[in-house]
């Protein structure tokens, strides 16, 4: 027997360190490959780990609620004799044994899901390369494992073994002679843990360069492709104290890092601050003391937008969709910044300049059991109502099961934080780094309200909006907010202003 060791994976994007929330295994159970065996906490999101190769675990080197940093060992595997499996099971050794420089049955075999398995073109499959054994003080070969998940996403896979026609995307393969991708017309081929890291960072496969035998696309290929394409981005997301999110709060007892039980007697109880929380404290404080922060009131009556609110649900066009206020929230955001391009702009503190963004990747504050984070939907200015709907559904029900991917909070713009699921009237929220406004919404609530000139009870609420000075002055972030509330008090303008 061998005994492999996996290591913490490079989380990326300048994190050195990932905290073990849970085990899904133990001393003594089998694993294959790509199975998820932990999942850990970074400062970004929640990430699941998939063991690289088969065996049994061996050992679990650190417990629960340990903060790990990137390249320690987090658990050992015995793996099989190579030679011994191959006499065994010539499947199984065509899987696992390193000399084996040809596959004869491969043309005889089929792939096993759409778009992954045996190249129809190819008979042959390069011999895979023999890992690098070190040996140990007791004489143990302990070959290295490469990571086999990244946690700059949430790597969700599939506990199973993965088909042995496509193992090869497992680690890193030499490279085609001639150094070029090997061309495909079919859909690219990649085992379900690449295609899910793809999906998380918004790579598309078909423009990824393949490494694998066989034109198998790699995890290191989908990273190249990442960080060619994804500029740096501030760390966590920010919203003031008073910031809620828009879906409903998590409860606390779920929530990572939280204090344990209070002890009878006791005076004071320490919560160690990390993960998601640490980088969300640290990202405040840079915000607040960076970004000159002015917050503008405006209290207005919404009786007609929750009468047309109440008119959509009931629409058969919008069947099956999400109708609630914050969907006509962020599409009056959505015209108001059409109205007032000015607002949707970052500030480049290197170059000295206003950068004007002709997209809006909205923002949606969003509780989830570790913490406050702020996916943005893409491109929310050219989508639909429905389309909008969808987005903010798929967010909201993304961020609560705590699958939010790093790419998700990437690159936002505006920001929208719903204070008033908590019965909160208003708050003044803390910009999110990198962006220019934020927008919170206060509680409706009937309130005594002059309507054509008699005082009638009508639904009501405060809307607050933060702004950076240096990009938005006084004028235009008062006509932004006013453009945003004139909507909401008569919804008709969703349509004469679009």
């Amino acid at each position: 027997m061998t005994i492999r060791e996996f290591k913490m994976p490079d989380v990326g994007e300048g994190l050195t360190e990932a905290e073990i929330l849970k085990w899904y295994v133990q001393p003594g159970d089998t694993v294959t490959d790509g199975q998820v065996v932990c999942e850990v906490e970074t400062a970004k999101a929640a990430v699941e780990l998939p063991i690289p190769f088969d065996g049994v675990v061996h050992a679990l080197l650190f417990e629960e609620g340990v903060t790990v940093d990137v390249g320690q060992v987090i658990i050992s595997v015995e793996t099989g004799d190579p030679a011994g499996t191959a006499a065994e099971a010539p499947a199984a050794a065509a899987a696992a044994a390193p000399e084996a420089a040809e596959e004869p049955a491969a043309a005889a075999r089929q792939p096993v899901l759409v778009g992954y398995g045996v190249s129809q073109a190819s008979t042959k499959r390069r011999p895979r390369k023999a890992p690098a054994a070190v040996a140990g003080q007791n004489g143990t070969a302990a070959p290295a494992a490469a990571p086999a998940a990244s946690a700059a996403a949430p790597a969700v896979v599939p506990a199973q073994p993965a088909p042995a026609a496509a193992q090869g995307a497992a680690a890193p393969a030499a490279a085609p002679q001639n150094g070029t991708a090997v061309p495909s017309a079919e859909r690219p081929l990649a085992k379900p843990p690449v295609r899910k890291l793809a999906k998380d960072l918004g790579i598309d496969l078909a423009a990824v360069v393949p490494t694998g035998d066989g034109g198998v696309v790699t995890r290191e290929d989908v990273h190249a492709a990442a960080a060619a394409a994804l500029a740096p981005q501030a760390a966590a997301p920010v919203t003031a104290p008073a910031a809620a999110p828009a879906a409903a709060p998590a409860p606390a007892a779920a929530t990572a890092g939280t204090a344990p039980a209070f002890e009878a007697g006791a005076r004071e109880t320490r919560i160690p601050v990390k993960g998601v929380r640490k980088v969300t404290a640290q990202a405040m404080v840079g915000s607040a003391f960076t970004a000159p922060h002015v917050t503008e009131f405006i209290t207005l009556d919404v009786t007609r937008t929750m009468k047309l609110v109440q008119e959509l649900k009931e629409d058969p066009d919008l069947a099956g969709l999400r109708i609630n206020p914050l969907l006509l929230i962020a599409r009056a955001v959505l015209i108001a910044v059409r109205r007032n391009p000015e607002v949707n702009a970052s500030w480049d503190e290197a170059a000295q300049e206003i950068v004007l963004k002709h997209y809006v990747n909205l923002g949606i504050a969003a509780a989830t059991p570790r913490g406050l984070i702020v996916p943005n939907i893409k491109d929310a200015h050219a989508k639909s109502l429905a389309e909008l709907s969808t987005g903010l559904s798929e967010l909201v029900a993304t961020a609560r099961e705590g699958k939010t991917s790093p790419a998700d909070m990437q690159n936002g713009t505006l920001t929208i934080t719903n204070v008033g699921v908590f019965g909160v009237d208003t708050g003044t929220p803390i910009l999110n780094p990198g962006e220019s406004a934020i927008l919170a919404v206060g509680a409706i609530k009937l309130q005594p309200w002059v309507h054509k000139g008699k005082v009638k009870p009508r639904q009501v609420t405060t809307l607050a909006l933060s702004f950076d000075h240096r990009l938005i002055d006084g004028e235009l972030g008062s006509k932004f907010l006013a453009d945003i509330a004139a909507v909401l008090e008569h919804p008709r303008r969703l349509i004469t202003w679009s």
